[in-house]
């Protein structure tokens, strides 16, 4: 029976697509089926395979975004449109469609801000059969885990729901694949609602070949961990660097200072002037670190009555 929160709530499907004319067509027809309401976009980000022609004949609404990367199109994506309800989807066919509906389900009835499709609690690490993704979803887990005193068990996965609020509210930086952890980090900073579900993963078929290069990525991937570990948690940031220099500062003086009670003298100065440098450096670390982490504790401030007057926009819509 269908939820009295889905009637006349208006749901998008978005698909950000690059040369996936293999898969397409059976993306579009599997989530018009299972959200025959839903309106189905597909973004074409400068495919060379008639991409967007083959999703037009599907059904699905196709507009175009002409700067590179994925994280360029779910920025034109969350700007252009407005809807009660987003699903994030890959346009590679590697996500089931049966998971749709409860997965708006869930933002709809207000239970989630944000709900990840959950893929490394099914079927991923036996279906991929990519060389170290299956290592570096671990690695990029655990990292984020650790650092946002979190348990997301799927950071970087491509099937996902948004509330309004969230698509609204969410500043996109990244500019390719490492938009799934921007995500994920955002939302469990601001604190939003979360809700996993595991879904089933197939990999690609055969003859469809994926964008992601296994290096190149993981390394901005990692990147991005870095810098929004400098922005979110910048306390604990500078904390680790200063600390680092503060090792190093008691590695070169206290040599000297045992050196002086035994002896009465200071006889390497270089090294003096070297571990006062090192203290200098360890005490401007954690300043830093304490001044950023007020300024981020005011942003989050700030964040929190920005999302009260959206909702008010939002119930004026």
């Amino acid at each position: 029976m269908e939820k009295k929160y889905m009637e006349k709530k208006k749901i998008a499907v978005l698909i950000p697509c690059y040369n996936e004319s293999q898969t397409i067509a059976k993306v579009v027809k599997d989530f018009k089926k299972a959200l025959p309401d839903a309106d189905i976009y597909v973004y074409d980000n400068n495919s060379s395979d008639h991409t967007d022609e083959i999703a037009k004949k599907a059904g699905a609404i196709v507009r175009y975004e002409y700067r590179q990367g994925k994280g360029n199109v779910i920025r034109s994506m969350f700007r252009e449109l407005d809807y009660d309800c987003y699903l994030m989807i890959d346009g590679d066919d590697t996500y089931p469609a049966e998971h749709a509906k409860e997965m708006c389900e869930l933002v709809l009835s207000g239970k989630a801000d944000m709900v990840v499709g959950d893929r490394l609690s099914s079927t991923y690490f036996t279906e991929n059969k990519r060389l170290f993704h299956n290592t570096g979803n671990k690695l990029v887990r655990w990292f984020i885990n650790k650092i946002f005193k979190n348990n997301v068990k799927d950071i970087m996965t491509g099937y996902r729901a948004f509330s309004y609020g969230f698509v609204k509210g969410f500043p996109i930086l990244s500019k390719g694949f490492e938009i799934e952890t921007e995500m994920t980090i955002h939302a469990v900073d601001k604190n939003y609602k979360i809700v996993e579900v595991p879904v089933q993963y197939r990999d690609r078929p055969a003859g469809s070949e994926s964008k992601l290069n296994t290096i190149s990525d993981g390394i901005k991937v990692l990147k991005t961990i870095g810098r929004l570990f400098e922005e979110y948690r910048p306390a604990l940031f500078f904390n680790i660097i200063a600390g680092f220099f503060f090792v190093l500062f008691l590695i070169a003086f206290l040599p000297i200072v045992f050196e002086y009670f035994k002896t009465g003298a200071v006889p390497r100065f270089p090294t003096l002037i070297v571990s006062t440098l090192l203290g200098v450096i360890t005490i401007v670390m954690w300043i830093t670190g304490v001044i950023l982490e007020i300024i981020a504790k005011k942003h989050k401030q700030l964040y929190e009555l920005y999302l009260n007057n959206l909702e008010l926009l939002k119930k004026e819509r």
